[in-house]
């Protein structure tokens, strides 16, 4: 039985799509490496950003929490 053939949206390479490839189904395997290896490089800096967002998110909801239960006198 012959593998789907499709086009890389990337490199526009045809490529057999093989059931256990990794990745994306419209990309080579060589690009879908490419892909992995630039994720796994960032995977550091995502955690400060992370960690700095989830600190505004928690001054979001503490003001928010202070506005609505706050009592007028």
């Amino acid at each position: 039985m012959a593998f789907p053939i499709r086009t890389c949206i990337i490199c526009s390479e045809e490529f057999e799509l093989k059931p256990d490839k990794p990745g994306f189904a419209n990309r080579c395997p060589s690009c879908s490496e490419q892909e992995e290896t630039d994720v796994s490089l960032s995977s550091g800096v995502e955690a400060t950003d992370r960690k700095a967002a989830s600190e505004i998110n928690e001054a979001r909801r503490k003001a928010m929490r202070d506005m609505l239960y706050r009592k007028d006198s």
